[in-house]
């Protein structure tokens, strides 16, 4: 029978270090998302602004 909350689960840190390490990661993912949205945010404007000033 295999139990689900073994501790050989390789989808859930165990010591404090990977808890550490999985903690980090999931922060820089959501700051690179961030980083993302940020950056398209800044070109989408610009450029529509540039569009309108090229078509006068």
């Amino acid at each position: 029978m295999s139990d689900k909350t073994s501790p050989n689960d390789p989808s859930k840190p165990q010591t404090a270090a990977q808890l550490r390490e999985a903690r980090l990661k999931a922060a820089l993912k959501a700051n690179m998302g961030r980083r993302k949205q940020q950056a398209r945010a800044r070109k989408a404007p610009a450029d529509a602004g540039n569009n309108e000033k090229k078509g006068q």
